[in-house]
């Protein structure tokens, strides 16, 4: 993992940022999508809890559905167009064993992840989900790369969503 120049994000949040900076979060059943832009060297990621906002309260990137477009809009107003644009996707893990389907929101969080980037007709070109491990996450703006972590279900219990 990178050190120094590295932002992390919790629930919730978004960050757009450029070479040589870093983006951090730790995910369980939450899910990250990472956008990158190799022309113009910057990189943007969310961190969201559950896949679609119900309509009650405030529009929340803690959704899926608002947190993926939010993160795009980032992303164009920084000069990207979605065919520049590629996306790595992260978690959903299943981190009640036994769960019932209704509960699996991380699956759900995976499936609103690739419908809203197809809409978007931005190419997905890696993933690491689903699974019943959570993971660390570091993605290095200077190369267009995300480091990936396995997480302990102990580490899981300080903050990953």
């Amino acid at each position: 993992m990178i050190q120094g120049s590295s932002t992390f994000i919790h629930v919730g949040q978004i960050h757009v940022d450029n070479a040589p900076h870093a983006i951090s979060t730790v995910l369980g059943s939450c899910v990250a999508v990472c956008l990158y832009d190799m022309s113009l060297g910057i990189g943007g990621m969310n961190h969201y809890l559950l896949p679609f906002w119900n309509g009650n309260g405030l529009q929340s990137p803690k959704f899926g559905n608002i947190a993926i477009p939010k993160l795009i809009d980032s992303m164009l107003a920084q000069g990207s167009t979605p065919k520049t644009l590629q996306a790595k996707i992260f978690g959903g893990a299943s981190m009640n064993i036994g769960a019932s389907d209704a509960m699996m929101i991380g699956q759900k969080n995976i499936l609103v992840a690739r419908e809203i980037l197809k809409e978007y007709k931005i190419s997905i070109v890696a993933e690491d989900v689903g699974g019943q491990n959570g993971r660390k996450i570091q993605f290095d703006l200077e190369r267009g790369k995300v480091l990936l972590k396995y997480a302990q279900r102990s580490d899981m219990m300080s903050g990953g969503g």
